[in-house]
């Protein structure tokens, strides 16, 4: 069947709440209690051993298989505008994002700045100076964002429009 990576992320998710639900569901049946002089055949829960471990290898095959599908989707799909692939994406993206993240800090920087705070009294005056130009870092911020954006959002047309094959 054919799904976009968007589609098979939430057929990933689900899969997994399914796989999580028949765990739970044996942890309270697989062991149980009974009081002493209790009859335990009244009190024993339905339980499977056998069907349960089928189910959960079942659950676990397709896992697998719609995650390779995925992978493989990420490691031979190209974003034209990048001339990446998606799998190149997802390294360039937070990259960008930690790039973005420190030119903030830069960018916000004042070029001299009075040295404030602590618990001793200060008898000399320091200042940090910016061994940079704020503005400079304010502009390579602008452009950072700018990609940042473009590559969000060309990775989201890709994930939400091309379909490839997961065999479940």
């Amino acid at each position: 069947m054919q799904y976009t990576s968007a589609e098979a992320a939430k057929l990933l998710r689900k899969t997994k709440e399914e796989l999580a639900a028949v765990l739970e569901k044996e942890n309270k049946a697989g062991i149980f209690t009974a009081a002493v002089g209790e009859n335990i055949e009244d009190v024993r829960p339905a339980y499977d051993f056998a069907g349960t471990r089928e189910k959960v290898k079942d659950y676990h095959d397709r896992i697998r298989k719609i995650k390779h599908a995925m992978n493989e989707f990420n490691l031979r799909t190209l974003i034209p505008e990048f001339s990446m692939t998606i799998d190149e994406m997802l390294v360039y993206i937070p990259h960008l994002s930690a790039e973005k993240s420190r030119l903030e800090t830069m960018a916000a920087a004042l070029p001299k700045e009075r040295v404030t705070g602590g618990y001793a009294p200060r008898t000399i005056v320091e200042y940090n100076y910016a061994n940079y130009n704020p503005e400079e870092a304010a502009k390579a911020l602008e452009s950072v964002s700018d990609e940042l954006a473009k590559a969000q959002t060309a990775l989201d047309v890709v994930n939400n429009s091309v379909k490839f094959d997961i065999n479940i």
